[in-house]
């Protein structure tokens, strides 16, 4: 498995995407699905936003000044998806707004995803070298048994 720091957060956003499309695709009255769907998709948001935040954000915009703008903007995204997964969190799957606040969500981070992936993850590659990358890495692998498991207790929910 590859630690290239770029590589582990694009396998993340394939994750999420996935349980995105297994949300979409579950019947309406699927309440105990997309209960363990919205779960697993909570877990993975808040575990990604963690080492993107405490590690590969600082890391980035120290590589790549001109990135400032583009970590600042991606740490208000967060703030809004880590209100909207703390709400999801205690949300019963029948309430009727739980599929529209899913959908946000979804349509939120989907944005997110391309902005990193299409306009700063390229100059973060070609300004930290392969190596730096894998150990930026390795750090986030380290660092994801330490992420909270309530969204809240994001840095970036404070922001």
């Amino acid at each position: 498995m590859s630690t290239d720091a770029i590589v582990l957060l694009k396998n993340d956003h394939k994750t999420v995407e996935k349980l995105f499309k297994q949300f979409e695709k579950a019947g309406e009255d699927a309440y105990e699905e997309k209960r363990r769907i919205a779960d697993s998709i909570i877990e993975e948001l808040t575990v990604h936003a963690y080492i993107e935040e405490e590690i590969f954000y600082p890391a980035a915009r120290e590589a790549v000044p001109e990135t400032k703008d583009h970590v600042l903007e991606s740490v208000e995204e967060h703030h809004v998806v880590v209100w909207m997964l703390s709400e999801l969190l205690g949300m019963d799957p029948k309430e009727e707004t739980f599929d529209a606040k899913v959908t946000v969500l979804t349509e939120n981070v989907r944005h997110h995803v391309e902005e990193e992936e299409d306009e700063w993850f390229p100059e973060v590659r070609s300004a930290m070298g392969r190596k730096q990358l894998q150990e930026l890495g390795q750090r986030m692998i380290d660092a994801r048994s330490q992420a909270p498991k309530n969204p809240l207790e994001l840095k970036s929910a404070k922001a």
